[in-house]
């Protein structure tokens, strides 16, 4: 567990959160989408601390967890269409994933990678989600995809958006902050506290 953290995601800017496994990275993001209330220390939205703004929050939201969230007895049509999506948007997303072709394919006979960019195709969708919060985007992608992710993320900063993601692997986002979980790690034997800072 982690304390003593704090930072600001301005829009326009991407935040990357490195760490070992178990370094908390996954409990910080739970922790800024609501799920986790166990935590010391103020997270604000805009300048309303949570949880009064949480709400808010939520409604400028897109969050993709390191578990994908695809409904394995949908096909990905079925799955972009319950977030929402129109059918000719769907095909668009799709295919900026290369997954045309697979849209009315059951989820549950794709591969893990396949799975990974069906959750993905949601950031190609028409959205008003300003904040994107994404645990390890990159993973199980090859290089044309973490390429043409890249692109899309950029395109979202471009446009005034935050990005906060995890990822193990380098990220090629421009600006992009960076805070390493390990800098904040609690001492042995100390009182476990977990201290959060704003985002915007």
């Amino acid at each position: 567990m982690f304390c003593g953290l704090g930072f600001t995601l301005e829009p326009g800017a991407a935040m990357q959160v490195l760490g070992t496994n178990g370094a908390g990275k996954s409990t910080l993001i739970r922790t800024l989408i609501g799920s986790a209330t166990d935590y010391r220390g103020e997270i604000l939205w805009g300048d309303k601390p949570f949880p009064a703004s949480l709400a808010q929050m939520r409604q400028s939201l897109l969050y993709i967890g390191h578990n994908a969230g695809v409904r394995r007895g949908l096909t990905p049509m079925e799955n972009l269409a319950w977030y929402g999506a129109r059918r000719e948007d769907a095909l668009v997303a799709l295919e900026a994933v290369d997954l045309y072709g697979f849209e009315d394919v059951l989820c549950q006979q794709l591969s893990a990678g396949q799975t990974r960019r069906v959750a993905l195709a949601r950031l190609f969708l028409p959205s008003v989600a300003s904040l994107w919060i994404l645990d390890e985007p990159l993973a199980a992608l090859d290089v044309r995809g973490v390429a043409r992710l890249e692109s899309r993320m950029a395109d979202h900063l471009g446009a005034g958006g935050s990005i906060l993601l995890t990822s193990h692997q380098p990220v090629n986002l421009s600006p992009l902050k960076q805070v390493n979980l390990l800098d904040f790690q609690v001492p042995a034997g100390y009182d476990i506290a977990m201290e959060a800072g704003s985002v915007q």
